[in-house]
């Protein structure tokens, strides 16, 4: 596996990549995860791990490289902000062309009362001329000081014995976080880590016990061979605070590391479930902590992908294309294990196995046909949709037509003129743009009482997935190049910007101003 270097902040990150057209694109993987102190005082941790083989590196004085990531971090409760910082996150130096076949990861803590919070991120690579990214991450905390309640669920890379204690110091370990739910052939091992809080509120001071196993996420079924249970009893614990400092607590924080062997458990889909119960057997505390595996060692007779439509697919590249198309409609996390995977050479076998899994969740019964019905849609989106160095997965009209289909009725407009008559009564005469006028400026245009538009298009959808009827999307060409992008739409989730109509018109709509072109977004035609 490749080596991790750990970098410590005291403070905050989720898979993106992100780079200019030409530029090789960096990739992260963020997680966090929610702990309290003996008090109940809230934290969140968080990790942000980089692979160096996509950064810039930069050569320093002495001669070796070096990739330099700004973050600039914003955390805000009901629109006011709590915390601001940023800071310069630097990589492990190496000679000039060493390899950079390694990950480096930031950690950070930030004490919080209960409350719901954003998180917002702007990532640089400053060796790269990429814009910054931006990222939001929404965190709710809600520990409460009288009753009982877990910790999240942390994946454990690695735990050493603590010699000085350090941010990652728990229980007499330091704990490495597992920045990834995808779980390869190679790791052999889930380890993991949480804590319990208050647990004497529900047991009267009487021993508990603590249970995990995986159960298949399609089936719910519990693999029982990764079944473990252990009586515990309440009792003082140590913790290192947010300010690594130690705190003992008569039975308010009870520690939890375990590890499952997971090296017979075959490739799918699967959740970490952990339960504490009381000596009765009730159950009082419950979470899960979903992953994939992929282990094409073990053999699940149930499904051979070897002799699927995913088994059928063995040039890497086609491969890599076909995951990385998979974002319009794949999960989170689906989408950083398909990143993943296609950023790496020579693992046929564990993208096959993710690409099989991948449709199964969608149609368990016919999960080809599945697939089928969408290379239908990539396919037309690869050929109609793409634009200079950019795929057509991944501009907004590829992305919106492989999410929600084929729109039900299309308006392209390259040349569209309206009169301003009966503007301010909330309309505008339509009028076609004659040979003369393309010839004319946007000033002469507007001074002749005609509002000139550039280049768009409306796409209606009777019905979207989501149920919402009439939905409309709009799409502009800003600079008259054929690469058309999202200006504004009316479904859940989707792009809404309130004065978008006197962008299209280069200004020549006053704000707040509904033309002619706002009519037909109205219309949906």
């Amino acid at each position: 596996m490749k080596k991790h270097f750990i970098f410590i902040a005291m403070l905050a990150v989720g898979m993106w990549s992100f780079a200019q057209e030409g530029e090789r694109q960096l990739t992260a993987v963020f997680s966090y995860a929610k702990f309290a102190l003996a008090d109940m005082q809230p934290y969140v941790e968080t990790y942000l791990s980089f692979d160096a083989w996509n950064a810039h590196f930069v050569k320093q004085a002495d001669g070796r490289m070096r990739a330099t990531i700004e973050i600039t971090l914003t955390v805000t409760r009901d629109d006011s902000t709590v915390l601001t910082k940023k800071y310069n996150l630097n990589s492990p130096a190496i000679d000039e062309g060493g390899s950079t076949q390694f990950n480096f990861m930031d950690v950070q803590r930030m004490q919080l009362a209960n409350g719901i919070y954003n998180l917002h991120f702007d990532i640089k690579d400053l060796g790269s001329k990429a814009d910054a990214v931006v990222m939001n991450q929404k965190v709710t905390l809600d520990f409460n000081r009288k009753r009982a309640s877990l910790s999240s669920i942390l994946p454990v890379a690695n735990a050493t014995p603590t010699t000085t204690d350090n941010i990652l110091s728990r229980s007499g370990y330091d704990m490495e976080p597992y920045i990834n739910d995808f779980y390869p052939q190679q790791v052999n091992e889930l380890a993991f880590y949480y804590e319990i809080y208050n647990i004497a509120e529900e047991t009267q001071g009487k021993d508990f016990v603590t249970i995990s196993f995986i159960e298949n996420q399609e089936t719910g079924r519990r693999v029982e061979s990764t079944l473990q249970g252990k009586r515990m009893a309440v009792k003082e614990t140590t913790i290192i605070n947010a300010k690594n400092s130690t705190i003992t607590a008569p039975g308010m924080v009870t520690p939890v590391f375990n590890a499952i062997d997971i090296s017979q458990l075959p490739s799918g889909n699967y959740n970490l479930v952990v339960e504490v119960r009381n000596l009765k057997n009730d159950l009082v505390l419950y979470d899960k902590m979903p992953f994939f595996r992929s282990n094409p060692a073990v053999v699940d007779e149930a499904v051979p992908v070897s002799a699927t439509f995913a088994g059928r697919i063995n040039e890497e590249t086609q491969m890599n294309l076909y995951l990385r198309a998979l974002y319009p409609i794949a999960l989170e996390r689906e989408k950083a294990e398909a990143e993943s995977l296609a950023e790496r050479v020579g693992m046929m076998i564990e993208k096959q196995e993710f690409f099989y899994h991948f449709w199964e969740r969608r149609n368990k019964l016919d999960p080809e046909s599945e697939w089928r019905q969408y290379k239908e849609r990539l396919d037309y989106v690869q050929e109609n949709f793409k634009y200079v160095n950019t795929p057509g997965y991944l501009t907004d009209r590829g992305r919106v037509y492989l999410q929600y289909g084929a729109p039900d009725f299309v308006r392209d407009e390259k040349n569209f003129v309206a009169t301003t008559r009966g503007l301010s009564g909330g309309g505008a005469t339509r009028n076609r743009v004659t040979a003369q006028m393309q010839g004319q400026n946007n000033t002469s245009l507007a001074t002749n009482g005609q509002i000139f538009y550039l280049p768009y298009q409306i796409w209606r959808y009777n019905n979207l997935p989501t149920q919402d009827a009439n939905r409309v999307f709009l799409f502009w060409d800003e600079f008259r190049s054929g690469h058309y992008k999202l200006l504004n739409s009316n479904a859940r989730g989707e792009v809404q910007e309130m004065d978008w109509e006197r962008r299209l018109s280069q200004q020549q709509l006053s704000e707040g101003a509904v033309g002619e072109v706002g009519m037909q977004f109205q219309r949906g035609y």
